[in-house]
């Protein structure tokens, strides 16, 4: 091919990305290149191209990337997927909301995030002018030092993962009829081996279909209380942050409240708890610095406190009420704070050993408190009768969540980049175990009916569990349910044996999940997911003999629709579903605090979990 023919491609090329996508520097034009990611908190445009928007820009080698602050809270700026070998790669910073700056200089693809919200994403292509096609690169690593080529199963899946997370219109909207559409930009790729072909046909090697049907949404049997889920993600008329937090009425499955909270403009709410009589909603502003509560009943503000920067996860101490909040953008080892019952202001910040805590979970007695430390691959187990570091122990890739057995002798840590769940146990301060989500994936060839699937020995395809997240232990301390936002599964694993013992379909961005008592006795697991806006409600144990065999999805619940409301709904609606709340809290130690109102709902055997089945109080 000519070089005047190759330039008219290109410049075809650079067209279809700036239809499709929306940014992107031409490479014919700059005379001193350069890229500049504004991180913000807005819903898919975590990584915006200044005064272009989108998320991917086309480059040539030598362009200099910069990465500015647009946002309320702290964030990394890490280089996720590069191509292998290339130069100044690896990079990584601190937490910050300055500027940061990396040269590119290797021809392939660079994917971008923030390790405390691993799901903002900002991509370059850096192109070779002389070669057909945008150069992805011979080979890609990933920033856990995994390497495969860009002609592989995990390969595509991740860069279909950005092109989802990074456009709205790719989510999953159960709000509108149809078949849920994935659309990509229309230009040609170079792979491994020099192969070129389409992003669509890259896909369609790989058995990853554009379209494929949408689940039907239905109610399940009822549940004791409500369900809350943080629509992270859902835009409101009074507000220029995102998010609200969405009550579902358990008895009938309606929306009975939205709380988006214009007054303080909310930021990104992102998980949440309630105090002892279950009245008040601790909720967490990730993007922000706040601890937020409100009236549980009415959605009316109470208090917003400042905590420090990306508050995840907040959970009480059972035996005082105290609330207990993690600090995910602090890098200081005194990164948990602990505040007053009902949150009536701070106490002290507790020293983990280590910073960047995401989802912790607290023991049933309130002696032990476990945290994945997202940074350092590993999770410390507190002791509060001693206030001491019991143990620090090693954990996967961005431990990101953790669960606890209902008697505290087990922790499982689930770490998001390997796809990895250890177990620990907390008696011995030993690692039990580790269960790999992906032991029969084949991150090469993919599953059969794809392309480039070779049949690799010990290898069934099952894609299982990839990039878990939220992962806790049944009230029973039989089962452990844990979303996957990769793969878009649920796996379900049988405590006794600590094995996978069933593999569910889940939404893209699969990320929440909390137990809820079923009416007459039982749990429900609850899946909350990024990119769409359905709740789906799995039953651990169908059949209620304590084997999580049968294990099945049976409701799905739009998060979109009418409801009582602080404000109005834009844009979005129900989307970014993240933390969960179930009203009543019931797991062991939680449950046994509940007042007379909520206690005689549930069963004997829900009001001790663990224990012999206690008679409910009679109902006021």
């Amino acid at each position: 091919m000519g070089k005047k023919v190759l330039l008219v491609v290109r410049a075809c090329i650079i067209l279809a990305v700036t239809v499709v996508i929306g940014s992107f520097v031409d490479p014919a034009q700059a005379k001193d290149p350069r890229v500049e990611f504004e991180l913000t908190d807005e819903p898919g445009a975590w990584f915006r191209i200044k005064d272009s928007g989108g998320s991917l820009a086309v480059a040539t080698p030598g362009t200099e990337v910069r990465f500015s602050g647009k946002s309320n809270t702290v964030h990394t700026r890490t280089s996720l997927i590069f191509p292998t070998g290339a130069a100044n790669m690896p990079f990584d910073t601190e937490p910050r909301k300055g500027s940061d700056e990396v040269v590119l200089r290797t021809p392939g693809l660079y994917v971008f995030t923030c390790k405390i919200h691993p799901y903002m994403f900002g991509a370059v292509i850096v192109d070779d002018p002389a070669t057909a096609g945008l150069d992805l690169g011979e080979n890609i690593s990933l920033v856990n030092g995994i390497q495969v080529p860009t002609a592989s199963d995990l390969a595509v899946r991740l860069l279909r993962t950005f092109f989802i997370a990074t456009n709205p219109a790719n989510w999953k909207d159960y709000s509108v009829g149809g078949d849920w559409h994935v659309s990509y930009p229309a230009v040609t790729v170079r792979v491994t081996g020099g192969l070129t072909l389409t992003i669509d046909d890259a896909m369609a090697a790989f058995g990853l279909a554009n379209n494929t049907p949408k689940e039907a949404l239905f109610n399940p049997a009822g549940t004791v209380g409500e369900v809350w889920v943080d629509t992270q993600f859902e835009k409101t008329s009074g507000k220029s942050k995102p998010g609200t937090a969405t009550a579902v009425n358990g008895s009938d499955w309606t929306l009975r409240r939205k709380v988006a909270l214009p007054g303080i403009n909310m930021n990104n709410p992102h998980n949440m708890w309630t105090d002892r009589n279950q009245n008040l909603i601790y909720q967490t502003q990730w993007f922000d610095s706040k601890l937020t509560v409100f009236n549980r009943l009415t959605g009316a503000l109470l208090n917003n406190i400042s905590v420090g920067e990306s508050p995840s996860h907040v959970m009480t101490r059972v035996d005082t009420d105290q609330l207990h909040v993690a600090l995910n953008g602090s890098p200081d080892n005194d990164s948990v704070v602990e505040l007053r019952p009902l949150a009536a202001g701070i106490q002290r910040r507790i020293n983990i050993g280590r910073g960047n805590p995401h989802a912790h979970w607290m023991g049933h007695d309130g002696k032990l408190m476990v945290t994945p430390n997202a940074f350092s691959a590993d999770s410390t187990q507190y002791n509060f009768d001693g206030d001491v570091v019991e143990a620090i122990l090693p954990a996967g890739a961005l431990p990101i969540a953790t669960g606890m057995t209902p008697d505290s002798k087990f922790t499982y840590v689930a770490s998001l980049l390997n796809s990895t769940i250890t177990v620990i146990d907390t008696q011995s301060k030993s690692v039990v175990t580790t269960i790999n989500l992906l032991e029969r994936y084949d991150p090469l060839g993919g599953c059969p009916g794809s392309a480039f699937y070779q049949g690799l020995p010990g290898k069934d395809c099952s894609f299982v569990g990839a990039l878990p997240i939220q992962t806790p232990v049944s009230p029973d301390g039989k089962n452990m349910v844990t979303a996957n936002t990769l793969s878009g599964t649920i796996t379900v694993v049988d405590i006794a044996t600590n094995t996978v013992v069933k593999t569910l379909p889940c939404d893209p961005g699969c990320h929440g999940v909390q137990y809820g008592a079923k009416q007459g006795g039982g749990y429900y697991a609850y899946v909350s997911s990024k990119f769409s806006n359905a709740l789906i409600v799995v039953d651990p144990d169908i059949d209620g003999d304590g084997n999580p065999n049968d294990a099945d999805i049976v409701g799905r619940i739009l998060l979109a629709g009418t409801a009582a409301s602080d404000d109005t709904v834009t844009s979005l609606a129900g989307m970014g579903g993240q933390g969960i709340l179930t009203i009543p809290v019931v797991y062991n130690g939680w449950v046994q605090k509940l007042p007379q109102n909520w206690a005689c709902q549930l069963s004997g055997e829900q009001l001790n979990p663990i224990g012999a089945a206690v008679t409910p109080p009679a109902c006021p």
